[in-house]
């Protein structure tokens, strides 16, 4: 096996730049993605045993039915305080001992999730010894946590401030859709977000980010041209504050609410994950449905390696079939030397076109992988081909090896 060095030029890294387009579709409490339907298999009824709307984070528990023994991760409790992230500190004291297992469950899956908030700023509150009441944790601690990120956004759009001359979001009506990061990459593409509002079938109103600066204007609907929230690109996060009627038509989308509510961008996405359904609002619910478009941007570092095997090298193998069988392999052995038999030949694999009669021996060798080396000839890859590629002593050939980040 011979060491090669990479030159300056045959490494080279780019990055390739993507638009992933997610379409998501609500009705009837249930998520749609991307009109993927559910796959069965062999075993289940849902291949990856996620619920509808949702991505299998791992595909781990592919076409596991209810008799199948779920793979699930685990830690064992040592002096090395490793625990998983959702185990507290004191649980891990108290409600472990060293030797015990930690397990958790797959399969992991995401999907956008809406929170629907009467008050955005409301705080729980709570009594002292005295009887005075005073205000305690956030009811709502998403929008606490992104009070920050909205106000330091303010210089794209007013519409992002906490407070402004359009209001005071913590005491408004605020709708939050969350989207993880794993739909969209990087950030969502400025300029391609979509809401669309259904009714009975029937478009109703239309969001869009025209102006590509984060804010999410009517374009269709009641009152056009209006601003009914913004977009967070960067940390996917829709917040929509429209409250104003797209139509007369009166439909239940809170749960528990004992009367219905004219649809509004406040109610919108209604089902997502966020416990609304027939059971919890009544049969009219299901004349709402909701859609939901984005593209967006994500890099990927792309590595392409070029591996030469030029003429006169490269023709060696460490194929035990590579020498002719039954040899003499060691001249001399002993405790102090190791000399291997220098009359060894080569095995001549050489095709011919006659049965009966071999060819003039050539050096030839068939690549079939690559391996690859640190600075400390450490290996840390293995590009392995689908066929193994005959090397000619007179040849020069060269490896095209590429790798995703």
């Amino acid at each position: 096996m011979s060491f090669k060095k990479f030159n300056e030029n045959d490494v080279l890294l780019n990055t390739i730049r993507a638009y992933p387009e997610c379409e998501f579709f609500v009705y009837n409490g249930g998520i749609y993605f991307n009109d993927n339907p559910e796959q069965s298999g062999s075993f289940a009824s849902n291949i990856l045993n996620t619920p509808s709307g949702h991505i299998s984070l791992y595909e781990i528990n592919i076409d596991k039915g209810t008799g199948n023994s779920f793979i699930y991760p685990f830690i064992t409790k040592q002096s090395s305080n490793i625990s998983f992230r959702t185990t507290t500190t004191a649980s891990y004291s108290t409600d472990f001992a060293y030797g015990d297992t930690m397990t958790g469950s797959y399969p992991l899956s995401a999907s956008i999730t809406r929170e629907y908030m009467a008050v955005a700023g409301q705080r729980n509150t709570a009594t002292d010894s005295s009887g005075n009441t005073y205000e305690t944790s956030p009811v709502h601690p998403h929008f606490y946590a992104l009070k920050n990120r909205l106000d330091f956004y303010g210089t794209r759009s007013e519409h992002y401030k906490v407070s402004s001359q359009y209001g005071d979001k913590s005491q408004q009506t605020i709708n939050l859709i969350s989207i993880p990061s794993i739909f969209y990459g990087n950030r969502i593409e400025p300029g391609t977000v979509s809401l669309k509002w259904y009714f009975s079938g029937s478009l109703v109103a239309e969001l869009q980010d025209t102006k590509q600066n984060g804010e999410l204007i009517e374009v269709t609907g009641s009152n056009t041209n209006s601003v009914a929230g913004v977009v967070l690109y960067e940390e996917g996060f829709l917040v929509l504050t429209g409250s104003w009627s797209l139509n007369s038509e009166s439909i239940p989308l809170i749960s528990g609410s004992a009367t219905g509510v004219n649809p509004k961008w406040i109610y919108f996405g209604a089902g997502a994950n966020d416990g609304v359904s027939v059971a919890t609002t009544g049969a009219d619910y299901v004349s709402a449905s909701f859609g939901l478009n984005f593209k967006g941007s994500n890099e990927i570092q792309a590595l392409t390696m070029f591996a030469h095997a030029r003429k006169g090298e490269v023709n060696y193998s460490n194929n035990p079939t590579f020498i002719e069988y039954n040899q003499t392999l060691l001249e001399n052995s002993s405790s102090q030397i190791y000399e291997e038999s220098s009359t060894r030949t080569i095995k001549n694999v050489v095709s011919s076109s006659f049965s009966d009669y071999e060819s003039s021996f050539k050096r030839q060798v068939y690549i079939s992988r690559i391996a690859i080396y640190d600075e400390n000839k450490n290996l840390i890859g293995v590009a392995t081909l689908s066929n193994p590629i005959l090397k000619q002593e007179d040849q020069d050939l060269t490896f095209k090896l590429k790798l995703d980040i």
